[in-house]
């Protein structure tokens, strides 16, 4: 094992996990473990050596590692946790032909930046030295998805060789203790409001944010509030400085480095822990030992930190460099407006990152090779949560056997998404002048600087994937699929495209229309269509298959969203979706006014314009139109939402009025999971999911009767809601992930035989 230092000696998060992991691997039987280290070592209870001093000139520390390198006996496996000081011994030393197994504990060149080295020659150094250390590895660790993007994406390390495995925590030294006790040796009264940071006085620590906010905080506060900081560097005088400055000095404490021993006090004093991080977070070792002390952490919502905590709050996540949201936060939590999980509940979730079992399955992954699972790219020319990226987002955790990887062509919310949801993700941007194209100026009408945006980006896209080598290359959009294809037969990889969009006149400008029917024909090893009515658009290729979308099981059996209003509340009749003029949300608007003229029901739109101005001015045409009808006071635009799930709790019926027929209408499968009697446009996608008057309701496309008369009948019987609601979830369970992803497996499975068996005959024509 190459480390950086020892802890005690050395106090970073690094040398704490390289430590921990060294003394439980060396208590693993079977396990012989051999750590170096530069620096001083205080106890060599593993055998660890430590030579040099972090003080030497970098030739001797580098030499020094080396020697101690080849000194030793000859290792099966080499586990890197530094690349500076692995270099030598892992490229060129004794080390070079021995498998590495790499723990990536941050980008080291871009923290030296951050911590203010301005040098280009030295970042340059540090950044080809870890690019040349990381490629090495056959295996590596990384603490979080998060961390799993930048190796991708700023180190082109292959995502099927990285491992997320989050780090433990000395669960006997941080433990909940006596809290009074420990507010008493640090003279906190029983009534104060405390916080800790316990960081290193960096800027990418954010902590002139952390002062900010507390100056606003306390003003608000109505009680004392104490700020512990704890940690040393170069900012402590400038952060002192500022801390007068904003005159909260009082109630601001710098303790410096506080011993090991005594470090667990802190975190029982305090209600929270924060940290405020602007920039380059792995994980947050001391969200870890907060939680072991019961102190839940405040993090900003950088790198790895919401991985941190997610699962034990998400309301402990605040959006990074914002001074009020962090101030709101933290005052919610002092008021009791929003509650901090409990110390119980936060201890329990900190037990389940013990050193031990890191330990256990770090050995394991030295182990053995990594498992060779079927490798896919999945390819997207967005990152907004739109309906076919949310249906790409629910199926992929579910793909068992398969190993995926997305390549988007924006940052964004899905990016976040799929890190949150174990998947792994890069961003290769393409030109807004391509990636803006409107599916109007699809084909012969597509700009010139446009379509050389176009041809750059699938360049450069079949470059990473003959350096990605998949098995297949799966498109999820119209417009990926017309660059993805192209890329793919570049890179001489199978693709599938995904079509999601009905490919036909009174969807899309004929040359388009032409233009995708001729790519699916030619240019696809297989398609999937997310519905009948989609496939029905195109020429079909020799394997196709209709495989409709996935949908979460949102509720337990017996149970759905439907409610029962009380006496007096009326009915709450809702449409879920993008703004735009062809799904109809104006025809509801209108129905709604017709249906209702006055009374106890109510009407709410929840979705915004995505895509263009046309759909900003169409959603500035509705409100207008809103207020001519009168309805202001019972019909409410409540924007995106990213959680459909909490929206269609709120409401009693679910309305679809598309005027063009709907290639498959994901929303409307989403209102049956959530058992929600549902209304929808008797045409395309929605007319093969609900039987009319069984499990939902049917009405002509684009009249405005009625649709009317639909939101009467189901005002008028509560009978009818219920039993559409039960139906409405029976179809609905079809189209689980259980049920769904098989289908999709089969269908990788049959294009990947496929093209093995064509290989094999045309090397045996060629012989």
């Amino acid at each position: 094992m190459i480390g950086k230092g020892w802890f005690p000696e050395q106090t970073g998060g690094l040398d704490r996990y390289f430590t921990h992991l060294a003394r439980e691997l060396a208590d693993i039987r079977g396990v012989e473990v051999m750590p170096i280290v530069v620096g001083a070592v205080s106890d060599d209870e593993v055998g660890v050596r430590g030579v040099a001093g972090h003080e030497a000139p970098l030739v001797r520390r580098l030499l020094a590692v080396s020697r101690a390198c080849r000194d030793l006996k000859p290792p099966d496996v080499v586990d890197v946790h530094f690349a500076l000081y692995a270099a030598l011994p892992t490229l060129l030393g004794r080390l070079r032909h021995v498998p590495l197994c790499l723990h990536f504990h941050g980008p080291w060149a871009d923290e030296n930046r951050a911590a203010g080295d301005s040098s280009r020659v030295r970042h340059c150094f540090r950044r080809r030295l870890e690019r040349a250390v990381y490629r090495r590895a056959a295996r590596t660790v990384v603490l979080t998805g998060a961390f799993r993007r930048v190796l991708v994406e700023r180190y082109r390390v292959s995502p099927w060789t990285i491992e997320v495995d989050p780090p433990g925590v000395d669960l006997a030294r941080f433990s909940p203790g006596d809290r009074v006790a420990a507010r008493q040796s640090l003279d906190l009264a029983d009534g104060d409001f405390v916080v800790c940071a316990v960081r290193r006085l960096v800027p990418r620590m954010g902590l002139r944010l952390l002062l900010s906010s507390w100056a606003s905080l306390l003003g608000q506060l109505g009680r004392p509030g104490v700020l512990l900081v704890v940690g040393v560097g170069p900012l402590r005088t400038s952060l002192e400085e500022y801390a007068a400055e904003l005159g909260i000095a009082h109630a601001v404490r710098f303790l410096g480095r506080v011993h090991d021993d005594e470090l667990p006090d802190v975190y029982r004093a305090a209600d929270a822990n924060v940290l405020p991080t602007i920039a380059l977070e792995g994980f947050g070792l001391v969200v870890l030992e907060a939680a072991a002390c019961g102190t839940p952490s405040i993090v900003t919502d950088v790198g790895g930190l919401p991985e941190a905590v997610r699962d034990l709050d998400p309301s402990l996540i605040v959006r990074g460099g914002s001074t009020t949201a962090l101030a709101d936060r933290l005052i919610s939590a002092a008021t009791g407006a929003n509650e901090l999980p409990s110390r119980e509940r936060t201890r329990a979730y900190a037990e389940h990152f013990s050193w031990g079992s890191v330990a256990a399955r770090a050995a394991e992954y030295m182990r053995r090779p990594p498992t060779r699972r079927l490798r896919v790219v999945y390819l997207d020319h967005t990152a907004r949560l739109s309906g076919g990226e949310l249906a790409l987002l629910r199926l992929l955790p579910h793909l068992d056997g398969v190993q995926p990887h997305v390549v988007l062509a924006e940052d964004g919310p899905l990016a976040d998404a799929l890190v949150a949801a174990g998947v792994s993700v890069e961003v290769i941007a393409m030109g807004e002048r391509g990636r803006d194209v409107r599916k109007a100026d699809v084909g012969l009408r597509l700009s010139p600087l446009a379509l050389a945006s176009s041809v750059l980006y699938v360049v450069r896209l079949a470059r990473r994937l003959r350096q990605l080598d998949p098995d297949l290359v799966h498109t999820n959009s119209l417009k990926s699929g017309l660059y993805g294809c192209a890329a793919a037969r570049l890179a001489r990889v199978p693709v599938v495209w995904h079509v999601r969009d009905r490919i036909s006149d009174d969807y899309l400008p004929r040359g388009a229309v032409r233009l995708v029917r001729w790519m699916v024909r030619r240019q696809t090893d297989a398609v999937i269509a997310n519905s009948r009515t989609t496939l029905a658009t195109i020429n079909v290729p020799a394997v196709s298959a209709v495989i409709y979308s996935v949908v979460p099981r949102v509720v337990e059996a017996g149970h759905s969203f439907l409610r029962v209003p009380e006496d007096g509340n009326g009915l709450v009749f809702g449409m879920v979706g993008r703004i735009a003029l062809w799904k109809g949300q104006d025809l509801f608007i209108e129905a709604f006014a017709r249906a209702f003229p006055r009374g106890p029901n109510r009407a709410v739109i929840i979705g915004a314009p995505m895509f263009g101005k046309d759909e900003a001015q169409f959603a500035a045409d509705l409100s207008t139109r809103v207020r001519q009808l009168g309805l202001v006071d019972r019909l409410e635009f409540r924007g995106f939402c990213s959680d459909v799930w909490s929206q269609l709790s709120k409401i009693d019926v679910l309305v679809h009025a598309s005027k063009t027929p709907e290639p498959l209408g994901q929303v409307v499968l989403e209102g049956m999971a959530a058992g929600l009697p549902v209304i929808a446009s008797r045409a395309g996608g929605p007319e093969e999911l609900i039987t009319h008057g069984v499990n939902g309701m049917l009405s002509a496309p684009g009249d405005v009767g009625a649709l009317a008369e639909a939101l009467v009948e189901l005002a008028s019987s509560a009978d009818l809601r219920c039993r559409l609601s039960t139906a409405a979830r029976e179809r609905a369970c079809e189209f689980l992930p259980d049920r769904i992803s098989p289908q999709v497996i089969s269908l990788y499975h049959q294009v990947v035989a496929r093209r093995t068996s064509e290989t094999r005959l045309s090397g045996r024509i060629k012989g």
